[in-house]
């Protein structure tokens, strides 16, 4: 067996995780907040029926451990042609409105992906849902481009990884991170990085003492 062939079966004889790993470049971001032992760190793109799948998985969990969830914009272009237009909206909702909100409209995206196939059809949902929580959507909710220049910003993060796939979901720790490849399997591998990483005992209080009159 030449070395190239010899390559090539080691290569197929590695879990898919490891195949996927081994081709990222900067993960440095991938690390938890300061002063965080673990959180979850993640990639969506608004369009992606994988990532509607993982929304209400990622976010139970998040609420069930009491951990932190660092989410990035990554709208894969191509064939999914109205999901940046989506997210812009969900920094705007975020930004001018609460994190809650943006949330909320997220979830409210991915529940109704199969009834918007256009950019016409977003922006019919985003205005009825905006009118259904007693707001007017903005005629141009993006003037300046802030908000599109947030999600680029997300892009590019995930460029510098060099993701091609949303979900892409990682368990970050101060040390590293671990990419959950099946989110069926995210409650246990939290469990293994919450015990891996406990979080820092908090320093007990001192007695109180009375001063005797």
């Amino acid at each position: 067996m030449n070395r190239i062939v010899l390559a090539a079966a080691l290569l197929l004889a590695l879990p898919a995780s490891v195949l996927a790993q081994s081709a990222y470049r900067d993960t440095s971001m991938l690390r938890a907040p300061a002063g965080v032992p673990v959180a979850i760190y993640e990639f969506e793109d608004l369009e992606c029926p994988a990532c509607a799948h993982a929304f209400p998985i990622v976010h139970a969990a998040v609420e069930k451990y009491k951990i932190p969830l660092i989410r990035r914009d990554f709208p894969l272009g191509g064939a999914h042609i109205w999901s940046f237009d989506a997210a812009v909206i969900a920094r705007y909702i975020q930004d001018k409105i609460s994190p809650q909100a943006a949330d909320d409209y997220r979830r409210a995206v991915f529940a109704s992906q199969a009834s918007i196939a256009t950019k016409e059809d977003l922006n019919a949902f985003s205005m009825k849902y905006f009118q259904s929580h007693g707001r007017a959507m903005p005629m141009i909710i993006d003037p300046n481009g802030l908000f599109a220049a947030e999600v680029r910003a997300d892009h590019t993060l995930g460029e510098r990884i060099n993701l091609h796939q949303t979900p892409s979901i990682f368990i970050v720790t101060q040390k590293g991170y671990t990419e959950v490849t099946d989110v069926t399997q995210l409650y246990a591998m939290l469990d293994t990085a919450i015990a891996e990483n406990p979080a820092p005992a908090k320093a007990s209080a001192k007695p109180r003492t009375t001063a005797h009159k």
